[in-house]
């Protein structure tokens, strides 16, 4: 065989074999998918944060509570708000730290449901593709009820972001079955109950989730371990709580429960596509009891004691985040028109302006105690008395009390923070009458929507007025009215 004839025979011996070709790094893509929702997040948190440096009820509860002593708030949860201990605890350690200014009130929940955001983004990655999680992580933010409670100074925030990051545990856990994966699915979610009790339903929800995916006997003994322990950490809290369930007498009918069904039914009809799977647990099996089983069980426990609010149910918001961001992606990749995508796109967001512009309005509370404190001050005079009608309302003029500082509290005996309570203790009925009559004029404080209290106190204030004074002018403000009256 010639020199040429054995050419092409070594050229194929030393030729190097063909490799095959590599897969992307998936570092980058996640890398998108949790910086992009988490960048959004916190420009859409910090968009208007102050609501033109106002406060709302609640939020004046923990700015005054988290002032106390670490000793002062253990004290004050034995009589009331035990559910929330943890947190005022929390954030008294961060104005400590920080400050304790409205914007220190508020980062935290930014921070947190920040955090939700970009675990709602991993979410969607792990079980429908990266595509799916970003589009899922971006959707989060701009729903309304999670822009609202991102600005807001109490814990649902956080609650949302450690049951969106133990849903997550949960997933990991189910494909790799490492024991310190179900620990920190655990610890994650005894956290978040301990933060706010009714986070304890998404426990109830990923037990669904596992059984209708029919995973192996051993995941869903390690999750039965895991949620036994939950249970086991929330039960003293759950019993001595118990005894405080008056504070939540003020819910009459379900609370905003209109978001929850729209969202509900918009859930729904997302699950009935064939959306991504990836893993053990299809998205929508995770998705779609988060979203739906904890709103049911407070609809179905309000027949027989009123329990549900939208904001206890906050992390709900997980599930049709998943299932808008999946959609869209399996929109896409069934080539829809990009046309009708982009008309969909831009219906979608213009929908979201106005909720979105109105949420960093004070009139988006339920109340506004900051122009409440400010009627009572420009009302008052030097000297005035001053009514809360009923007292436990005392606390809407409490965040800063120089905006009563020169006026007389008539039925106060003992002070909030040295009575270890909210609203402090107020005298005996007839020398609440008997204080009254020493005031040509009284400033009254009287919460939208209270009624009548059967409380001998309350019925002193109201009779002593009717009798003895009249009604001089009346500043009705977001959430209550000041009424100055004058002696007869």
């Amino acid at each position: 065989m010639s020199v040429d004839e054995r050419a092409p025979v070594l050229a194929r011996t030393v030729s190097p074999p063909v490799l095959p070709a590599r897969r992307p790094s998936p570092g980058p893509a996640k890398a998108v998918v949790v910086i992009a929702p988490f960048a959004l997040t916190v420009a859409l948190g910090l968009w208007g944060i102050r609501r033109q440096n106002t406060m709302w009820g609640d939020e004046s509860v923990t700015y005054q509570l988290a002032h106390r002593d670490l000793s002062q708030i253990w004290h004050t949860a034995q009589h009331i708000d035990l559910v929330h201990a943890l947190y005022y605890a929390v954030m008294h350690e961060v104005f400590g730290l920080f400050g304790g200014g409205l914007l220190t009130l508020r980062l935290p929940s930014v921070l947190a449901m920040s955090l939700a955001a970009a675990g709602v983004g991993l979410l969607g990655l792990r079980l429908a593709g990266p595509r799916a999680g970003l589009l899922a992580g971006l959707v989060f933010p701009l729903l309304p009820q999670v822009q609202k409670f991102a600005q807001e100074g109490r814990s649902y925030a956080m609650v949302c972001a450690l049951v969106t990051w133990a849903t997550y545990a949960l997933v990991a856990g189910v494909s790799h079955r490492a024991r310190w994966r179900w620990a920190v699915y655990g610890s994650t979610m005894l956290l978040a109950c301990l933060l706010h009790e009714f986070a304890v339903l998404a426990l109830l929800a990923h037990g669904v989730t596992l059984v209708v995916s029919r995973v192996p006997r051993p995941v869903l003994r390690a999750w039965a371990v895991a949620a036994a322990g939950v249970v086991a950490g929330l039960l003293p809290l759950a019993i001595y709580s118990a005894g405080q369930s008056e504070q939540v007498s003020w819910i009459g009918v379900p609370v905003r429960l209109e978001y929850f069904l729209v969202v509900a039914v918009v859930g729904v009809v997302c699950a009935l596509a064939p959306l991504g799977v990836r893993g053990p647990i299809r998205l929508s099996v995770l998705a779609l009891p988060i979203l739906v089983l904890p709103g049911l069980l407070l609809l179905i426990a309000s027949l027989v004691k009123p329990l549900f609010v939208d904001r206890y149910v906050l992390f709900s918001n997980i599930g049709i985040a998943l299932l808008l961001g999946a959609l869209m992606d399996y929109f896409h990749r069934r080539q829809l028109s990009s046309r009708i995508a982009w008309i969909a796109a831009v219906a979608v967001l213009a929908s979201l302006v106005q909720p979105s512009l109105s949420l960093r309005t004070p009139q988006s509370r339920s109340n506004n105690v900051t122009a409440i404190a400010a009627a009572v001050r420009e009302e008052g005079r030097p000297g005035d008395g001053l009514l809360y009608l009923s007292g436990r309302h005392r606390i809407l003029t409490a965040a800063n009390p120089e905006d009563t500082r020169f006026l007389t509290d008539l039925a106060l005996a003992q002070d909030p923070v040295s009575s270890n309570t909210l609203a402090g203790v107020e005298l005996p009925a007839q020398e609440i009458a008997a204080r009254m009559l020493e005031f040509d004029r009284i400033v009254a404080v009287r919460a939208a929507g209270a009624h009548s209290s059967a409380d001998p106190r309350e019925e002193a204030k109201t009779s002593t007025l009717r009798r003895h004074f009249r009604e001089y002018g009346t500043t009705h403000v977001n959430g209550a009215r000041v009424t100055v009256y004058v002696m007869r």
